[in-house]
């Protein structure tokens, strides 16, 4: 059964008041030291503070794992569901509750195991979502297991000889599936990088799917250790329609600008494995949102009495 966890909103609806990214945290995060979600959630606490959403205009939807305890530390309205099932729970709250800015937050497990039947078809609907894969290439809260994203050869404790099959590529994924409106990696140890490429995700109206890569500290700490100490080996993709962070430039010194209206190319790019690239590799603001095709009447509380009590009479004895 779902749990549910629900930020009760302690702050006063003043549009005077000018929130800061602190105001969006409940409690202390509950990950290993030196977890990527810790950034991911800074990121997040940012972009909250930079747009000014309200607590309660706002809700964070997650499935099971340790990048889905997220809503239990975001000042909104949340929602922990099962493991595989946050995008359809967000998408029917997005229908129901069209004011609402959603996000969704993913673990590699969560997300293009269990629920890959769910990030295909809710990528083809693109329902106005920002999503979070957070990708540490192992399953971290059941301690240690082959992901669908771990590196072929890895070692886990259900793969002790390494594991066999090649890693699933989520970014070939999502562009592969029809209707993908918008589709961006990023990576935990680049935090302004990841900042840049939420707030443009959440200024896109669709399905807007991030891959943040990160490092499990416990089981994965080194699958991105070559690209942290030689930043020569991560290639930004820059565009005026894209991503660019101020200063960035310094550190790295691959940068390819690639229009991400081009899908032939992002699809390319998110293909080749000579570098690591970071940015925006497909972006079209025209695709029809789902929630807005498919759009639901209001329904007071007194019309959602009166369906339940017709409900309840169908079985009356």
């Amino acid at each position: 059964m779902s749990s549910i966890a629900i930020s009760l909103l302690d702050i006063e609806d003043d549009a005077s008041e000018c929130l800061v990214a602190e105001d969006y945290q409940t409690r202390e995060g509950k990950w290993c030291a030196g977890c990527g979600d810790f950034g991911a959630l800074n990121a997040v606490k940012r972009l909250l503070a930079k747009e000014q959403l309200k607590p309660e205009k706002m809700a964070f939807v997650s499935g099971i794992g340790c990048s889905s305890r997220f809503p239990h530390y975001v000042n909104a309205y949340g929602f922990h569901g099962i493991h595989g099932r946050a995008l359809p729970i967000a998408t029917g709250l997005k229908l129901a509750r069209p004011e609402l800015d959603v996000f969704v937050v993913m673990g590699d497990g969560d997300c293009t195991s269990i629920g890959a039947g769910h990030w295909i078809h809710a990528t083809r609907y693109n329902p106005n979502l920002t999503v979070l894969l957070l990708d540490n290439n192992i399953y971290g809260l059941t301690k240690n297991q082959t992901s669908p994203t771990t590196p072929q050869g890895y070692k886990s404790n259900t793969s002790p000889r390494g594991s066999v099959l090649p890693a699933l590529n989520p970014l070939q994924a999502t562009l592969g599936v029809s209707n993908a409106s918008f589709v961006a990696q990023t990576a935990d140890w680049v935090p302004a990088h990841m900042y840049a490429t939420l707030q443009a995700a959440y200024q896109h109206t669709g399905f807007s799917f991030i891959r943040i890569l990160q490092r499990c500290p416990k089981f994965t700490p080194d699958v991105f250790q070559d690209q942290i100490k030689n930043p020569d080996l991560t290639e930004l993709l820059v565009h005026e329609d894209g991503v660019d962070a101020p200063g960035l430039e310094r550190l790295f010194k691959a940068r390819r600008v690639h229009d991400p209206k081009d899908i032939d190319e992002a699809r390319s790019l998110a293909q080749r494995t000579d570098m690591l690239r970071l940015g925006i590799f497909f972006r079209d603001d025209s695709f029809p949102v789902y929630d807005e095709i498919r759009s639901v009447r209001p329904v007071s509380p007194e019309e959602k009495v009166q369906g339940l009590e017709r409900e309840f009479d169908r079985y009356a004895v």
